[in-house]
């Protein structure tokens, strides 16, 4: 696993709680504020109304596409063309349509192991790092890409969250977890990479559906350099709601109450 440098769903969870349990002060109709992810500041306007966060629009960190049509030899699968691209974590983008998948929750099993393969084989020919902060190195997540169910939707999308280390010897380990978002950061890394073929324009709605069928809005609102990468600056927009509430104690006679670490337990 890794500790990722931007997560666009969290991010508008994290300013919905923020707000609607009262951490920090809701104004309505726009509470404003800044949250800093391990790859930036990120600037985050929140529509609220009625004590409710309606919608959560950030400005992620500078996207960009290292990598576009590039052709792998992904075992058992075959040659497979794919982008790479980053929106805050490296991104392996590839279209889902030549292995037969529509992108729909009944082809779970699939999508995960063919997404987890697609992704083993690009990290191993495809390196990347990002410029400006080489600790984040290499693709770490894979999207399956397809066209969109609902019609207000320009593009749908799969992200595959790995669950552990694939063992090519080992077809058990060919799986992982659908996120069930449209993915923040991927979108970002899609938009980027569509921008690069000329595909999507600055200041241009895209709306960018998630295997559940809800949707996630972003634009490209200015162009930057990175390095040797051209590179765009991507707003999300999107909406979350808290499902639960827990709480942690510590029990004053507890003889381990900052907890413990043991190498023989793990």
């Amino acid at each position: 696993m890794e500790y990722p440098g931007m997560s666009g769903t969290n991010t508008i969870c994290v300013a919905t709680v923020l707000l609607e349990t009262g951490m920090l002060p809701m104004k309505e109709p726009v509470t404003e504020l800044t949250l800093e992810a391990p790859a930036g500041l990120i600037r985050v306007r929140d529509d609220c109304a009625h004590g409710k966060v309606r919608r959560v629009t950030f400005q992620n960190v500078p996207a960009f596409a290292p990598y576009l049509d590039a052709r792998i030899e992904v075992p058992h699968l075959g040659t497979v063309s794919v982008d790479v691209a980053y929106g805050g974590m490296f991104y392996v983008i590839a279209d889902a349509a030549p292995f037969g998948l529509h992108l729909t929750p009944d082809e779970g099993r699939d999508l995960v192991r063919i997404g987890e393969m697609i992704k083993a084989a690009a990290q191993e020919q495809l390196p990347v790092v990002h410029p400006d902060q080489p600790g984040f190195a290499g693709i770490t997540i894979v999207e399956l890409s397809g066209p969109p169910s609902r019609p207000e939707a320009h593009m749908k999308n799969a992200a595959v969250v790995s669950t552990g280390k694939l063992d090519w010897n080992r077809p058990a380990t060919w799986t992982g977890a659908i996120g069930r978002s449209p993915c923040g950061t991927g979108t970002c890394a899609k938009m980027a990479a569509l921008y690069a073929k000329g595909k999507l324009a600055l200041n241009e709605d895209f709306h960018h559906e998630g295997i559940l069928g809800t949707i996630f809005t972003g634009r490209l609102v200015d162009v930057t350099q990175l390095g040797k990468y051209k590179a765009v600056v991507p707003t999300l927009s999107g909406q979350a709601w808290i499902t639960g509430l827990s709480n942690y104690v510590v029990d004053p006679e507890d003889p381990f109450p900052e907890g413990y670490t043991a190498s023989d337990i793990w």
